[in-house]
């Protein structure tokens, strides 16, 4: 059972569950072939198999939850510290320049906050909180605002005219001329 909110199971559906694959440990310890156990909990042959390996290879605590699925991955006080990180500006980091990318952002949350995020995960995590994408304050050194100018008065009319004709024109594509 799954909710909006991105919760999965509840703790209450968890704990259940965890008592099925302990029951299932145990017959794995009582030699009971794979079919039986699955039919008897009523659970899929394949979810009895998996367990199996698990129990195998981990024993019991193998069988125990993990946990809910989508918990968040930053709490707000981790949030908060690094929010702080980005405060004092990438230079402070050992960047060259005053950009914050991703993986930059990425960088600081692995050593401050000691946790691998991909870059979308950091992406969501930061527009979560109120980031945004931020354009550059200033232009190029490079830029000539004088030609960009005569370009917008000279060539860009040239582009942007129409190219319709003026006259009656033809549908077909074989004879545009065609009367």
């Amino acid at each position: 059972m799954r909710y909006p909110e991105g919760g999965g199971l509840t703790a209450e559906r968890r704990a259940f569950r965890e008592k099925i694959r302990f029951r299932a440990g145990e017959r794995f310890a009582a030699g009971e072939k794979t079919a039986v156990i699955a039919k008897d909990l009523r659970v899929s042959v394949r979810s009895v198999e998996r367990w199996r390996r698990a129990w195998r290879e981990g024993g019991m605590e193998a069988l125990r939850s993990a946990g809910p699925a989508n918990s968040p991955t930053v709490t707000d006080a981790q949030f908060a510290v690094l929010e702080e990180e980005l405060g004092k500006g990438p230079s402070a980091h050992g960047f060259d320049d005053e950009r914050w990318t991703l993986a930059r952002v990425q960088t600081v949350i692995r050593q401050h906050l000691r946790l691998s995020l991909s870059v979308a995960t950091v992406w969501r995590l930061l527009k979560r909180h109120g980031w945004s994408w931020q354009a550059p304050a200033r232009r190029a050194l490079e830029r000539d605002d004088h030609a960009v100018e005569l370009w917008k008065k000279e060539v860009w009319p040239r582009v942007k005219a129409s190219r319709r004709r003026t006259g009656p024109g033809s549908s077909s594509r074989t004879s545009p001329d065609s009367p």
